[in-house]
């Protein structure tokens, strides 16, 4: 969400800055806004005014029958009165309704250091860490790996719940639980979060909070009672401070969660349909911080550290990419891509995605805090600062650690820092 004063007091540097975005008739859009802005505030002083006259009339009304004397036409002006009052106020709502689907259908305003550019192919890369492993034979993709291990089953996913779902049996189910655990633990015991179990349905209001709603409604399911079922946690986690004013003392919060997610996956037809590269429903480890304007852009490469280290102590070579324009989300206003190289596709392939939306979140849930006191009074709450990251996608760790530690015969070593949780064992061979 956006500030009307700003966009109302200067909307050539609003346009501008929105620009890189590429949105289809920026400059109406705006002038659309400005117009229902302009008559949104015009009918709330006619509204007052009536209000007004309304309340000064009743009064004359009160005194007349006190005094005995004739009210026909005060009574009748009251009629009158309250037409108006009723038909300003209709149009007033509807202009504020027109003016908040305007504003709320706006992405946020990129920071400067993200790249131009239209799609994915002008992301910038930032850094490369890891060695990428030769094998003596081409490498298997991992739903070769996990069907021949017998551990990995789509027929029977597709046959309980339809495509791009996934059964996992046996020492892959135990894995991914494992890759999961050890993620979530790294991020309490080391990186400070604290760790959230939240609910997985939310409700519209949430999900308008983060940004989902109303633009990606097509992306979500939706329940028969109006719930939807999280995208990712960073939906309940997030609006853990809808409409609180928070202790500069206490930021910054960092929560953690390890949840499923769920999503419609609308327009990826064609896109990955074998394995489980992008599915209905899977894990992920999801860190959330809430901070103050000054320390976000810290905050964000301290996000982005937390789930590099993730990939590090996996042992999984990556790249850094900042996102460009044209490839950064609707509600962020700089975003780092964690892509983990994949030997099987021969490709690095998105496991993270860490963002700063800056105060655009906290606008849509009026999540604020209250600065240090300057002077005798104090200071005037300002808006929150919220960020997001996977950290990381537990079932496209689970692919990388497949492909990456993949043997000769088919079967899988397990990364040392996950044998604690896999029972001391260090192979998963055929069932």
């Amino acid at each position: 969400m956006h500030d009307l004063k700003s966009i109302r007091d200067n909307p050539d540097a609003f346009q501008a800055a929105l620009a890189r975005r590429h949105i289809a008739n920026l400059s109406e859009l705006i002038q659309n806004i400005l117009d229902a802005d302009a008559a949104f505030r015009s009918q709330t002083q006619e509204y007052q005014a009536l209000e007004a006259k309304r309340n000064a009339n009743a009064k004359e009304i009160g005194a007349a029958k006190r005094s005995g004397a004739d009210t026909t036409l005060l009574q009748k002006e009251a009629v009158e009165i309250k037409a108006a009052f009723d038909s300003v106020g209709f149009d007033c709502l509807t202009s504020q309704e027109t003016l908040h689907d305007l504003v709320h259908e706006i992405p946020n305003i990129l920071d400067p250091e993200v790249p131009d550019g239209a799609d994915e192919s002008a992301n910038v890369e930032q850094s490369r860490i890891g060695t990428i492993r030769n094998y003596d034979s081409p490498p298997q993709q991992h739903f070769e790996l996990g069907e021949s291990l017998g551990l990995m089953d789509f027929a029977t996913a597709g046959k309980i719940a339809g495509s791009r779902f996934t059964l996992l049996r046996g020492d892959l189910a135990r894995l991914e639980r494992a890759l999961g655990q050890f993620m979530i633990d790294l991020h309490i015991t080391e990186h400070g979060y604290t760790e959230v179990s939240p609910p997985l349905l939310v409700n519209e209001a949430t999900m308008f909070g983060t940004g989902q709603l109303p633009k990606f409604e097509e992306d979500l399911f939706k329940t028969t009672d109006g719930r939807y079922l999280i995208p990712t946690a960073e939906v309940p986690l997030t609006n853990i401070v809808a409409g609180e004013i928070l202790d500069l003392a206490k930021l910054p919060l960092r929560f953690t969660a390890l949840t499923p997610s769920f999503r419609s996956e609308a327009g990826s037809a064609g896109r990955d349909t074998r394995g489980m590269l992008r599915q209905h429903q899977f894990w992920k480890v999801e860190m959330v911080s809430i901070t103050t304007p000054e320390s976000s852009a810290d905050e964000h490469e301290r996000m982005t550290r937390c789930a590099e280290t993730v990939l590090e102590r996996l042992d999984l070579p990556y790249r850094r990419m900042l996102l460009c324009a044209g490839d950064t989300g609707f509600a962020a206003a700089k975003t780092y891509d964690l892509e983990v190289w994949l030997p099987g596709q021969g490709a690095y392939r998105e496991i993270s995605s860490c963002s700063n939306c800056r105060a655009f979140q906290a606008r849509r849930m009026n999540a604020r805090y209250r600065p240090a006191q300057s002077g005798p009074k104090p200071a005037r709450p300002d808006f929150v600062h919220t960020l997001n990251g996977s950290g990381v996608a537990v079932g496209r760790a689970l692919i990388a650690v497949m492909e990456t530690y993949q043997n000769p015969d088919g079967s899988i070593t397990i990364p040392e820092i996950l044998r604690p949780y896999m029972g001391g064992r260090s192979l998963i061979g055929r069932s």
